[in-house]
This record gives C-alpha cells, sequence and structure tokens, in this order.
C-alpha cells in the first residue's frame, strides 16, 4: 500500500482502529484477492451490526486499499466530521440535489482511482433472519456511470456483538467476524443502454443478488429467493 497517499488522518485512524478490531474480534477474512491493487471500484456490502463498517474497513485496509465509504450526512459533524472528510469519505444526503451531489462525488472518487464503499441497503438490515434488503440504486448509478468494477462483499459476525436495533453484548468470548469478498460483478449485459429507473433498479438487483450468494456461501445456508423490503431509489 502507497502509505504516503492514505494521509495522515487515515494512518492515525487506521492504527487505532486495527487493534481495536482485533482485540475484539477473532477474524476469518477471504476473498481478498478480488479488491482490486489498483484503479477505481465499489465494494457492495452488506450492513447487519453498527460495529461492522469499522471491522469491514480493516478487512479492505489489509487488503491494500483505504475504504472511502459513502456514509450518511449525519456523520459529517464537528470534530468527528473533519476527521471523515480527512479520510476522503463521501457524504450523502438523503433525496433531491443533496443526493444526486453525493453520487457525483462518489463517482469522482473511483473516478480518482479509491475503493468506494457502498452498504446499498442504505441501513441496517431489517429482515429477521439478517440477510441483505433491496438496495438502493445510487451503486448502480455510479457503476454504470463510471464502468468500474464492483466487488460483492458479504461479512458476518459483528452482529453477534453489536446486533442491529439491539444493545451491545459481553465482549467475551470473542466473535468471529467473517469476510467473503467475491468477484467483480458482470455488468457488461447492461452496456449501451438508456440509464434511467428501470436499469438502475436491475442493476442494483443483479448487486445485491451477488452480496447475497456470498453471505449464502458464508453461512452454509440457502440464499433466499428475493430480497422483501425495498428502500427508494
Amino acid at each position: 500500500m502507497a502509505r504516503r497517499s492514505i494521509g495522515i488522518a487515515y494512518r492515525t485512524t487506521a492504527a487505532i482502529a486495527r487493534p481495536l478490531v482485533m482485540l475484539l474480534f477473532r477474524r476469518d477474512w477471504t476473498g481478498a484477492h478480488h479488491i482490486p491493487a489498483e484503479g477505481g471500484f465499489i465494494a457492495a456490502v452488506n450492513h447487519n451490526s453498527y460495529v461492522d463498517p469499522v471491522a469491514y474497513g480493516c478487512f479492505q485496509y489489509s487488503a491494500g486499499r483505504p475504504p472511502r465509504f459513502f456514509a450518511k450526512e449525519g456523520l459529517f459533524k464537528g470534530a468527528f466530521g473533519r476527521l471523515m472528510r480527512a479520510m476522503k469519505h463521501v457524504p450523502v444526503a438523503r433525496g433531491g440535489a443533496g443526493a444526486l451531489r453525493a453520487l457525483d462525488l462518489a463517482a469522482a472518487a473511483v473516478r480518482a482511482g479509491e475503493g468506494v464503499v457502498f452498504y446499498p441497503e442504505g441501513t441496517l438490515t431489517r429482515d429477521p433472519d439478517l440477510w441483505p434488503m433491496a438496495g438502493r440504486t445510487g451503486v448502480a448509478r455510479v457503476a454504470l456511470e463510471t464502468g468500474c468494477p464492483v466487488i460483492p462483499v458479504a461479512q458476518w459476525g459483528a452482529h453477534l456483538l453489536l446486533p442491529p436495533y439491539g444493545r451491545m453484548g459481553r465482549l467475551l468470548p470473542r466473535r468471529t467476524h467473517r469476510v467473503l469478498a467475491g468477484p467483480p460483478v458482470d455488468l457488461s449485459r447492461f452496456q449501451g443502454r438508456e440509464p434511467g429507473p428501470e436499469l438502475w433498479r436491475e442493476v442494483t438487483d443483479v448487486i445485491m443478488a451477488a452480496v447475497t450468494a456470498q453471505l449464502a456461501e458464508l453461512r452454509g445456508l440457502p440464499a433466499p429467493t428475493a430480497a422483501t423490503t425495498t428502500y427508494g431509489p
């Protein structure tokens, strides 16, 4: 990893976060070879715990690519917000011109060679069995606009420490955080089609199906036939 390109804010935060993740979790991380060594890309990741962005971030960082999170605008306030911006994360505003501006920023980051992390569901999963929900279409818009690789990533285990919408559990015994990154999603059949809501939804569903397939492999369970909950584009 070219450390000089990361910046002091990122290096300092990583120096704190990585030992913390190692303290909290055992790690079973596979598929890092699918993370592109260079060039812009999107990592599409499932989300089932408020802890998992830190844990996944350490996975991608360990793979040699600092993650630039496509994160809620509310996190970009005060001193923490200044740190988020220094680390080149991308603030997301919901709806209207703010949402379009966020997608433009994400696309610019990809074109600049960054590895941008999308949680396409837009929130913690509300599926009772913790499968991914249907995704928002921003990930598809950026993927189609930039033509970048989209890496489907499943993670599992952080919810055992901090369940979605639940309370923190005991720190011991340590849980295992598992990650499985897959090969880029094949979006070639969508090239040349007129962009619009129908295409964005179709591409998003293909990406989310790939993420769900990775999670099914990780959990050793059959994947559900379709996501049942959809949040708007």
